[in-house]
């Protein structure tokens, strides 16, 4: 049934319903008469008008081609943008672009042809612009991806007050929190125990968002677990190490290049069966296996398991994927360390002593630790040196810096050291010699070292220091004692300024007593002052056991291994063997001091005064060091040669009165065939008074011819002892 114009009753009729149009009008006339004709609008102004641009990018190129809409999605001006890709990342924050560029890997690898994902791009004047970008893969007709095309547009709009935007605001906010912290935590790492240890470590599974973690490495042909935190159980022994194949999803991942997302336990048994029979150790909830890949080569695969069985959004998928990119980088810059780490400390192994050797009258004992932080190589080195008439060379040294060029400079200065040492010039010419040689080398780099020359059968010691610290004494009464030792400039400095001199000290070593040589690793600490750890080396000495061996073990594994001691490390220990009738051997020290040093008689003086206490002197104390400056000063004065100090505690019945007290005998030598001679001096005189102090102060005094010299000496008898 129709109406009079053939139009079913109620029906929409146009003619009927358009205000426009009235009765009696033909078709196609307008009354209003100003509305323009319609006309077609080109596909790019309608792409326009909604705020989108399309993008090409040509993937073999590697250029990026948008179009004026595209350019100003970006806030870009054309001159601005040059074609690629790596400009947009002045509009594109780095945790943006880490999404993006984990969505299209993802879709390139998986073998999609599209995909698309969200983002914030930085305006010009700072405002953030939420976008939207769509693309297709085109590939070839191998399944190769050679171009993408697509559209990027202003989404702020259709987001705007939405739950989506405010899921993704969390969800942003959450991923920007992960992978700046990963991120942060893994660039402190250096070697791939690092790495390791910022996964397992507290909250390492967490950074990624899951409750457990294992992570392996590919070595040719086969995979290897090096790390797991989180999981119920321990992983089987038969899959820490298999061959790589698709039986297992870690060694699946890394084979294929593709991340593996799957919900539940069932998921991962049913794509997985060869773990049904660990079925205990297997978290029940979701699970995910990236590949890391860094530089087109596969480093190893990342498992991240949760508690929870879960779906995994394309906002998570594409967060595993920017965080597995994070940790393949830093594996890929860790495994390169290593290598060059064990290079480094195969070269510095080479430079140091392949064995210590026997030395009569006594035993030596060394310990070298490399550093604990940069490339675990450094100059520190040690040295034992066999030379002329039975004596040995003792050397400890440290070249600046910490890397190869450092243990290259070690090597070469320790090789040199030695062959002037064994043509058997004094400790002074040797380090004099040393110095001109490092200079000559052309570096940078400076050297400090201390070098003794030890005749065991003596007990002498011949030191000389450039730089570094002196010796630690242990006698065999428990006594210990940082025997002032004078020293020059580090070597190379020291030619450098001009100043190559090495004074030279004598020093007695009594038998059954011990001397310690070590570098600053095993007494230095960050943020301490170096004399509490010297301190501290002290009393580990002087507390620790008498085995040698055993001691160089504590000191090394007690002072050394604290937290904080980055620093590599050098100590040689050297022990004189006791000789018949130790009990009874006469305490002695001897001290050299230089014709042309003004603070010789002060550092005589301090010395005497330690051991003074040592052998408990008392009110003679201070006569002796009065004693010992006017003999040195006489020396020093009077003669052409400098001096030679020696101090003994003699037992009772011995020295020039013999009685029943101890005595300490002090004498100080020199090369001059002039015998002293004994004035009086008048009132006004301003010298001539020393041997006369010498005469009142001790209980007796005199001098003795000493082959191409003489020797003056003087005894004080010690109080309270008869």
């Amino acid at each position: 049934m129709t109406g009079r114009d053939g139009v079913p009753p109620g029906a929409y009729d146009p003619r009927r319903d358009d205000p426009h149009r009235a009765a009696g009008t033909p078709p196609g006339t307008d009354r209003a008469g100003d509305r323009p004709p319609l006309e077609p609008v080109p596909l790019r102004n309608r792409l326009g008008l909604n705020r989108t641009g399309t993008f090409d990018w040509d993937l073999e190129r590697g250029v990026l081609e948008l179009d004026p809409c595209g350019l100003e999605v970006f806030d870009l001006r054309p001159e601005e943008y040059d074609g690629r890709p790596a400009t947009l990342t002045t509009r594109v924050a780095p945790e943006e672009g880490y999404r993006l560029d984990a969505a299209v890997s993802q879709a390139v690898q998986s073998g999609a042809h599209s995909y698309g994902a969200y983002f914030r791009v930085h305006c010009r004047d700072g405002a953030p612009r939420w976008t939207h970008t769509r693309g297709r893969i085109l590939r070839d007709a191998r399944g190769r991806p050679y171009r993408i095309v697509g559209l990027v547009q202003e989404a702020g709009t259709e987001l705007a007050d939405s739950a989506l935007l405010r899921s993704l605001r969390e969800d942003r906010q959450r991923q920007t929190q992960m992978v700046q912290q990963t991120t942060a935590a893994l660039s402190r790492a250096l070697s791939v125990a690092d790495v390791t240890r910022v996964l397992t470590g507290t909250g390492g599974a967490r950074r990624f968002g899951a409750d457990a973690l294992i992570l392996g490495l590919v070595d040719n042909d086969r995979f290897e677990v090096i790390a797991s935190t989180g999981l119920p159980g321990a992983t089987p022994e038969e899959m820490l190490a298999s061959r790589l194949d698709d039986t297992l999803p870690l060694s699946d991942a890394a084979l294929s290049r593709r991340a593996t997302f799957l919900g539940s336990r069932g998921e991962l048994i049913a794509r997985y069966p060869r773990l049904r029979p660990y079925l205990d150790r297997v978290p029940m909830g979701s699970a995910v296996f990236l590949p890391l890949v860094a530089q087109d080569r596969v480093v190893g695969a990342l498992g991240l398991f949760g508690s929870e069985p879960k779906q995994h959004s394309a906002e998570d998928r594409n967060l595993a994927l920017a965080l597995g990119g994070v940790v393949a980088q830093s594996l890929q810059r860790a495994m390169l360390f290593d290598q060059e780490r064990e290079f480094a400390t195969g070269l510095q192994a080479t430079m140091l002593p392949r064995r210590v050797p026997d030395i009569a009258g006594g035993e030596v004992t060394v310990r070298y630790h490399a550093a604990r932080t940069g490339r675990d190589i450094g100059g520190d080195w040690y040295d034992v040196i066999p030379l002329p008439q039975g004596r040995t060379g003792l050397v400890v040294g440290d070249v600046q810096g910490h890397d190869t060029h450092a243990a290259a400079v070690m090597g070469q200065l320790r090789i040199a050291l030695r062959a002037y040492a064994t043509e058997g010039h004094s400790p002074e010419t040797v380090l004099v010699r040393a110095s001109r040689f490092l200079a000559e080398l052309e570096t940078e780099r400076f050297a400090t070292c201390t070098y003794v020359q030890a005749n065991l059968e003596s007990g002498a010691l011949h030191l000389a220091r450039a730089g570094h610290l002196g010796p630690l004494v242990w006698d065999a009464a428990g006594h210990t004692d940082w025997h002032p030792v004078r020293g020059g400039l580090p070597l190379g400095l020291a030619t450098a300024f001009g100043q190559d001199h090495f004074p030279e000290t004598q020093l007695f070593l009594e038998p059954d007593s011990m001397l310690l040589l070590c570098t600053d690793g095993l007494v230095e600490q960050p943020g301490q002052d170096i004399a509490a750890g010297i301190d501290a080396l002290t009393a580990a000495v002087r507390d620790g056991p008498a085995d040698l061996e055993a001691l160089a073990d504590r000191l090394s594994d007690q002072l050394w291994a604290r937290p904080g001691s980055g620093d590599d490390m050098a100590l040689v220990l050297l022990h004189r063997d006791p000789s018949p009738g130790t009990a009874t051997a006469t305490p002695r020290i001897r001290l050299h001091v230089h014709q042309a040093d003004p603070s010789g008689a002060s550092e005589v003086r301090a010395v005497l005064r330690r051991m003074m206490d040592q052998w408990r002197a008392g009110p003679v104390a201070y006569d002796i060091e009065v004693a010992a400056t006017e003999l040195v000063t006489n020396a020093l004065t009077h003669t052409d040669s400098g001096a030679l100090v020696t101090a003994e505690l003699l037992p009772a019945g011995t020295g020039a009165r013999g009685g029943g007290r101890r005595r300490i005998r002090l004498e100080v030598e020199d090369r001059s065939s002039r015998w002293p001679r004994r004035r009086t001096p008048g009132e006004t005189a301003t010298s001539g008074r020393g041997l006369m102090m010498v005469e009142a102060l001790a209980d007796s005094w005199g001098a003795e011819p000493r082959g191409a010299g003489k020797a003056l000496w003087c005894e004080f008898a010690l109080p309270g002892e008869e």
